[in-house]
Protein backbone atom coordinates (compact mmCIF):
# COMPACT_ATOMS: atom_id res chain seq x y z
CA UNK A 1 0.00 0.00 0.00
CA UNK A 2 1.24 3.51 -0.78
CA UNK A 3 0.05 6.35 1.71
CA UNK A 4 0.43 9.75 0.88
CA UNK A 5 0.55 11.50 4.66
CA UNK A 6 0.25 15.59 4.37
CA UNK A 7 0.77 17.50 7.93
CA UNK A 8 2.92 20.93 8.47
CA UNK A 9 5.02 19.34 11.38
CA UNK A 10 7.99 16.73 10.64
CA UNK A 11 7.62 15.14 13.74
CA UNK A 12 3.92 14.41 13.41
CA UNK A 13 4.65 13.12 9.78
CA UNK A 14 7.95 10.79 11.00
CA UNK A 15 6.13 9.32 13.59
CA UNK A 16 2.67 8.93 11.71
CA UNK A 17 4.90 7.36 8.69
CA UNK A 18 6.58 5.12 11.56
CA UNK A 19 3.54 3.98 12.89
CA UNK A 20 2.14 2.83 9.02
CA UNK A 21 5.33 1.16 8.32
CA UNK A 22 5.14 -1.64 10.99
CA UNK A 23 1.80 -2.17 11.36
CA UNK A 24 0.85 -1.89 7.82
CA UNK A 25 3.67 -3.94 6.00
CA UNK A 26 4.49 -4.09 3.66
CA UNK A 27 3.36 -0.11 3.36
CA UNK A 28 5.63 2.93 1.63
CA UNK A 29 4.72 6.35 2.88
CA UNK A 30 5.24 9.84 1.06
CA UNK A 31 4.74 13.28 2.88
CA UNK A 32 3.99 16.47 2.09
CA UNK A 33 3.98 19.67 4.37
CA UNK A 34 1.52 21.27 2.75
CA UNK A 35 -1.55 21.27 0.33
CA UNK A 36 -0.14 22.74 -3.03
CA UNK A 37 3.18 19.89 -2.13
CA UNK A 38 0.34 17.42 -1.20
CA UNK A 39 -1.77 17.70 -5.11
CA UNK A 40 1.50 17.65 -6.80
CA UNK A 41 2.73 14.69 -5.31
CA UNK A 42 -0.58 12.85 -5.21
CA UNK A 43 0.07 13.32 -9.43
CA UNK A 44 3.92 12.00 -9.36
CA UNK A 45 3.61 9.37 -7.01
CA UNK A 46 -0.26 7.91 -7.37
CA UNK A 47 -0.95 6.70 -3.72
CA UNK A 48 -3.63 3.96 -3.14
CA UNK A 49 -5.07 6.47 -0.64
CA UNK A 50 -4.01 9.67 1.37
CA UNK A 51 -3.97 11.27 5.35
CA UNK A 52 -4.64 14.61 5.29
CA UNK A 53 -4.50 17.43 8.23
CA UNK A 54 -7.41 20.24 7.96
CA UNK A 55 -5.16 23.07 9.23
CA UNK A 56 -2.03 23.19 6.47
CA UNK A 57 -0.05 26.29 5.41
CA UNK A 58 -1.70 27.81 2.32
CA UNK A 59 -4.83 25.98 1.00
CA UNK A 60 -6.53 23.91 3.65
CA UNK A 61 -6.66 20.09 3.55
CA UNK A 62 -10.20 20.54 2.82
CA UNK A 63 -9.36 22.64 -0.17
CA UNK A 64 -6.56 19.95 -0.86
CA UNK A 65 -9.00 17.25 -0.92
CA UNK A 66 -11.65 19.24 -3.26
CA UNK A 67 -8.46 19.61 -5.64
CA UNK A 68 -7.28 16.11 -5.40
CA UNK A 69 -11.10 14.83 -6.07
CA UNK A 70 -11.52 17.29 -8.78
CA UNK A 71 -8.61 15.85 -10.66
CA UNK A 72 -9.96 11.93 -9.45
CA UNK A 73 -13.33 11.42 -8.31
CA UNK A 74 -11.71 8.04 -6.67
CA UNK A 75 -9.51 9.23 -4.78
CA UNK A 76 -9.47 7.62 -1.04
CA UNK A 77 -8.75 10.59 1.50
CA UNK A 78 -8.93 10.40 5.15
CA UNK A 79 -8.38 13.49 7.13
CA UNK A 80 -7.10 13.46 10.56
CA UNK A 81 -7.45 17.09 12.52
CA UNK A 82 -6.95 18.28 16.23
CA UNK A 83 -10.75 19.43 15.36
CA UNK A 84 -13.79 16.95 16.96
CA UNK A 85 -16.65 20.15 15.77
CA UNK A 86 -19.31 18.90 14.15
CA UNK A 87 -19.48 21.58 11.35
CA UNK A 88 -15.44 20.48 10.76
CA UNK A 89 -16.41 17.11 10.49
CA UNK A 90 -19.23 17.54 8.25
CA UNK A 91 -17.64 19.92 6.28
CA UNK A 92 -14.59 17.35 5.56
CA UNK A 93 -16.80 14.86 4.38
CA UNK A 94 -19.30 17.08 2.38
CA UNK A 95 -16.12 17.64 0.06
CA UNK A 96 -16.07 14.39 -0.43
CA UNK A 97 -13.39 12.81 2.16
CA UNK A 98 -14.08 8.95 3.58
CA UNK A 99 -12.92 9.32 6.74
CA UNK A 100 -12.42 11.48 9.62
CA UNK A 101 -10.26 10.75 12.83
CA UNK A 102 -9.27 12.75 15.54
CA UNK A 103 -5.30 13.14 16.82
CA UNK A 104 -6.34 11.99 19.70
CA UNK A 105 -7.41 8.86 18.33
CA UNK A 106 -5.09 5.78 19.67
CA UNK A 107 -3.13 4.00 17.05
CA UNK A 108 -5.29 0.99 16.68
CA UNK A 109 -8.37 3.83 15.27
CA UNK A 110 -5.65 5.09 12.57
CA UNK A 111 -4.58 1.62 12.10
CA UNK A 112 -8.52 0.35 11.43
CA UNK A 113 -9.82 3.94 9.44
CA UNK A 114 -6.72 3.66 6.78
CA UNK A 115 -7.45 0.00 5.94
CA UNK A 116 -11.36 0.83 5.49
CA UNK A 117 -10.87 4.01 3.32
CA UNK A 118 -8.15 2.53 1.76
CA UNK A 119 -10.41 0.10 0.42
CA UNK A 120 -12.92 2.51 -0.18
CA UNK A 121 -15.13 2.47 2.55
CA UNK A 122 -16.62 5.34 5.00
CA UNK A 123 -14.75 5.57 8.48
CA UNK A 124 -15.45 7.61 11.21
CA UNK A 125 -14.35 8.32 14.22
CA UNK A 126 -16.96 6.38 16.61
CA UNK A 127 -17.72 9.43 19.00
CA UNK A 128 -17.72 11.42 16.03
CA UNK A 129 -20.00 9.15 13.85
CA UNK A 130 -22.19 9.32 17.41
CA UNK A 131 -22.57 13.04 17.33
CA UNK A 132 -23.28 13.64 13.36
CA UNK A 133 -26.14 11.06 13.99
CA UNK A 134 -27.45 13.15 16.73
CA UNK A 135 -26.92 16.23 14.76
CA UNK A 136 -30.01 15.73 12.23
CA UNK A 137 -32.11 18.10 12.86
CA UNK A 138 -33.33 21.85 11.24
CA UNK A 139 -30.52 24.62 10.52
CA UNK A 140 -31.12 27.77 12.54
CA UNK A 141 -30.73 31.11 10.96
CA UNK A 142 -27.20 31.07 12.50
CA UNK A 143 -26.28 27.67 11.31
CA UNK A 144 -26.76 28.24 7.68
CA UNK A 145 -24.53 31.42 8.54
CA UNK A 146 -21.88 29.30 9.39
CA UNK A 147 -22.61 27.58 6.29
CA UNK A 148 -22.04 30.35 4.22
CA UNK A 149 -18.01 30.66 5.57
CA UNK A 150 -15.26 29.69 3.71
CA UNK A 151 -12.71 27.11 4.74
CA UNK A 152 -10.02 29.66 6.25
CA UNK A 153 -12.95 31.71 7.77
CA UNK A 154 -14.29 28.82 9.86
CA UNK A 155 -10.40 27.65 10.74
CA UNK A 156 -10.23 31.40 12.14
CA UNK A 157 -14.07 31.40 13.73
CA UNK A 158 -13.30 28.13 15.29
CA UNK A 159 -10.01 29.22 17.12
CA UNK A 160 -11.02 32.61 18.45
CA UNK A 161 -14.20 30.84 19.92
CA UNK A 162 -11.52 28.85 21.61
CA UNK A 163 -9.90 31.26 23.21
CA UNK A 164 -6.63 31.54 21.00
CA UNK A 165 -5.07 35.09 20.83
CA UNK A 166 -4.75 37.08 17.23
CA UNK A 167 -1.05 35.94 17.16
CA UNK A 168 -1.57 32.81 18.19
CA UNK A 169 -3.93 32.29 15.67
CA UNK A 170 -1.33 33.63 12.81
CA UNK A 171 1.15 31.33 14.28
CA UNK A 172 -1.34 28.21 14.09
CA UNK A 173 -2.16 28.84 10.54
CA UNK A 174 0.57 30.22 9.16
CA UNK A 175 -1.14 33.74 8.16
CA UNK A 176 0.25 36.94 9.14
CA UNK A 177 -1.66 38.39 12.15
CA UNK A 178 -2.57 41.37 10.29
CA UNK A 179 -4.42 38.81 7.73
CA UNK A 180 -6.29 37.29 11.25
CA UNK A 181 -7.16 40.99 12.19
CA UNK A 182 -9.07 40.85 9.17
CA UNK A 183 -10.85 37.72 9.05
CA UNK A 184 -11.93 38.66 12.78
CA UNK A 185 -13.59 41.99 11.20
CA UNK A 186 -15.13 40.29 8.35
CA UNK A 187 -16.20 37.29 10.88
CA UNK A 188 -18.24 39.53 13.06
CA UNK A 189 -19.93 41.23 9.85
CA UNK A 190 -21.44 37.69 8.41
CA UNK A 191 -21.91 36.39 11.45
CA UNK A 192 -23.80 39.86 12.79
CA UNK A 193 -21.68 40.38 15.73
CA UNK A 194 -20.21 42.80 17.64
CA UNK A 195 -17.46 41.37 19.85
CA UNK A 196 -15.35 38.31 20.11
CA UNK A 197 -17.64 37.46 23.60
CA UNK A 198 -20.62 37.63 20.82
CA UNK A 199 -18.34 35.37 18.85
CA UNK A 200 -17.64 32.73 21.20
CA UNK A 201 -21.44 32.60 22.30
CA UNK A 202 -22.62 31.82 18.91
CA UNK A 203 -19.90 29.22 18.46
CA UNK A 204 -21.24 27.78 21.75
CA UNK A 205 -24.89 27.79 20.81
CA UNK A 206 -24.08 26.22 17.54
CA UNK A 207 -22.19 23.40 19.04
CA UNK A 208 -19.40 24.80 17.07
CA UNK A 209 -17.06 24.19 20.47
CA UNK A 210 -18.18 22.27 23.64
CA UNK A 211 -18.09 23.78 26.91
CA UNK A 212 -17.46 21.45 30.21
CA UNK A 213 -20.08 20.74 32.33
CA UNK A 214 -17.95 21.85 35.13
CA UNK A 215 -17.55 25.63 33.95
CA UNK A 216 -19.45 28.07 35.87
CA UNK A 217 -19.77 25.62 38.73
Amino acid sequence: MKILITDDHAVVRQGYASLLSVMLDPCEVVEAESGEEACMRCVAHQPDMMILDINLPGISGIETARRILKRDPDARILFFSMYDEMPMVQQALDCGALGYITKSSSPEVLIEAVRNVAVGQIYVEHALAMRLAMRQQPKTVSDQRLQDMTQREFEVFVMLARGFSVKAVAEQLSISAKTVSNYTAMLKSKLEVDSTTELVHLAIETGVIKVSPEVGR
